[in-house]
Parts: C-alpha cells; structure tokens; sequence
C-alpha cells in the first residue's frame, strides 16, 4: 500500500488534512512503479454527483482517460499485459476549474513512488489550447456531455513538445482566459489568478513557485482576448494599449517568480486575418519592451504560428491538431533548451 503523501506529484497539487494528494493543473501528474498484473488506485472527487476524468502511462505507452464518477466508491482497477515490473504515470486530463482529483492510496505488490528524472523544465502558460479542451471527441461527441468530457492535457501541444524534447512540464492554463478580457466576460484573467493555487479569484490559497523552476516559461494568450464573445453580451472592440501593457506587467510577475527563465510568447493558431497581424504586432511590442527593461537577460523569444483550421468541438484544435502545434513548435523549443 502506497499512502498519497508518498507520490511526488509534478504540476500544481496539494496535500489536504486528510493527507490525500489533491491534483489540481491539468496534465499534474505522478508515477509509480509495482509488481504483478494489477494495481488499484483509490481516487475521489468533491462532487457527488459529478465526474472527472484522469489517463495514464503504462510501461511507457499511453493507454486512455479514466473516468472517476464522483459517487463510486470502488478504486480504479488498472491491468498490466502479465508478471514482472509495471511502471505507471497517472495524469489529471482536465484544468483546474473542473476541480480538484483526490488520490488516498495506491495498492499494489511491491509498490514503489517514482519521482520524475531530472531534466529541463517548461511551465505553458494559456488558455483552453494549451489545456488540451475540447481536443478529444472519441468517447463523448462534440456537443454532447459536460465541457470537460473532451479534455486531453496529456495530448495537449505542451506535453507532447516536451515529451518529444525530453523535458519536464507543468500546465498553467484556464479555458477562457486572457491578457486582459476572457472569451465573454472582463475577468478575472490570467494575471489576476496566475498567482492562485487553483487560478481561482476566490481562493485565498497561493500556489508555491518554489516547488518548480522552469528553464523556459512559455505564455500562449490572445486569443480570447480577441474572441467576439456569445454574441449576446456586449463587447467592446479589441483594445490593442490595453492588451500591451497589461501583457508586459503580466511578463514582470512572471520574471520575479523565475528570475533565470527563458520567456516565449506564442500567438495562437486560431486567430486568423488581420487579427493575427494585429495579434504579432502586440506580442512584438510586449517582447521590446521587456528586453528594453531587462537588458542583462535573455531576449523575449516569440513564436507565431501558422494559421490552422481547427477541426476539434466548438473551433478548437483536436488530438490530431495538436499533433500538427508540436512539430511546430519542436523547433524553435529546442533552440530555447540549448
């Protein structure tokens, strides 16, 4: 038997009073290695009438997405191919709005906590592309279920970059989210919650940034910063000062939690026409004036990516789409590692 306060988790969690290991970012994620044809995972939920999902590694080959009912009260089941030593990695599949997954215990033979290997690091900073929603129609179709039936962080174009790379990552995402206005609302945005355990405005709890140091921190926001909104509430006009300003205060926050990082700002593949120009010219006036203001540091990288048509639920990029967003950017992330 593995208690959770023995599993050394990677992304944002936290331990609760009852010593349960609470998941919280999407794509957190922890391994463990045991012996035999059989592990069993107890996990809980706070809802009792809702579902989350988590997926998962096994001997390195990724297998699907779990679905843990928030009523169940039997432990996740997870069969391996025959004897010998099994490694596990468990991920969260969902962001951090859909709440928190609670792991109590792991049992199993000769079960053991793994910690991740020591390699580089990046932290992807963005919005529902960067949590991989919406990206997964295979066992809930488009339209259909609850927002979070579709999410895939473990397919999402982070994990997959760094997967390919052979670094470490952490999701800092929220679906919605932008600069300095979300898809359909004013806030609150990434930097009023950016500092927040969960990214929620509410929570008194700060996430602690000394848990991980990030060689590269990558922000990928914008797009819906541009989006028109339902169609219903009233939306004001791209504000391109607003976004700017707001932007480089955002990239100083960022700096005091990780003063030797290297910054990369992405644009999005969904902003298309004169907004993507618009978008690049913003993200260039960002990355000026940070290296005006930090001479002594390494240049704000950017990257822009290629238009795409998004064949996922509601526009968004899907698994396969995502697939297309890390050949991309392998690249230009593999210069950033050097």
């Amino acid at each position: 038997m593995l208690p959770a306060s023995a599993l050394q988790p990677y992304g944002r969690y936290v331990v609760n009073q009852e010593q349960n290991v609470e998941l919280i970012s999407s794509a957190v994620h922890f391994g463990f290695s045991f012996e035999g044809e059989e592990c069993q995972i107890y996990a809980t939920i706070p809802n009792p009438e809702g579902h989350n999902y988590l997926q998962y590694e096994l001997d390195g080959v990724y297998q699907k997405r779990i679905k843990i009912s928030g009523n169940s009260q039997e432990p996740i089941r997870i069969t391996a191919p025959g004897a010998g030593t099994h490694t596990i990695w468990i991920y969260k599949a969902t962001e951090a709005h859909t709440g928190p997954i609670g792991i109590q215990k792991i049992a199993a033979k000769n079960i053991k906590s793994i910690k991740k290997p020591t390699q580089p690091l990046i932290e992807f900073i963005g919005n529902s592309i960067t949590c991989g929603a919406a990206a997964d129609p295979s066992e809930v179709p488009c339209g259909t279920g609850v927002y979070h039936d579709q999410h895939n962080a473990y397919m999402a174009y982070g994990p997959r970059v760094a997967r390919s790379l052979g670094a470490n990552f952490i999701l800092s995402s929220v679906s919605g989210i932008g600069i300095y206005r979300n898809w359909n609302s004013n806030g609150p945005t990434m930097p009023q919650v950016y500092e927040k355990l969960d990214f929620q405005d509410q929570n008194s709890k700060l996430w602690q940034f000394a848990t991980f140091t990030p060689q590269v921190v990558s922000i990928a926001l914008g797009t819906n910063d541009f989006s028109k909104g339902d169609g219903k509430k009233e939306r004001l006009p791209f504000d391109s000062a607003s976004f700017v300003s707001t932007y480089i205060r955002f990239v100083q926050v960022v700096k005091t939690k990780y003063p030797r990082a290297q910054i990369a700002l992405l644009s999005s593949p969904m902003v298309n026409g004169s907004n993507r120009t618009l978008l690049q010219n913003c993200l260039t006036a960002v990355k000026q004036s940070t290296d005006t203001s930090y001479p002594a540091d390494k240049p704000v990288a950017l990257y822009f990516f290629r238009p795409m048509q998004a064949r996922g639920c509601s526009g968004h990029p899907n698994v396969e789409d995502h697939a297309i967003l890390a050949a991309e950017l392998e690249p230009f992330f593999k210069q950033l590692l050097l």
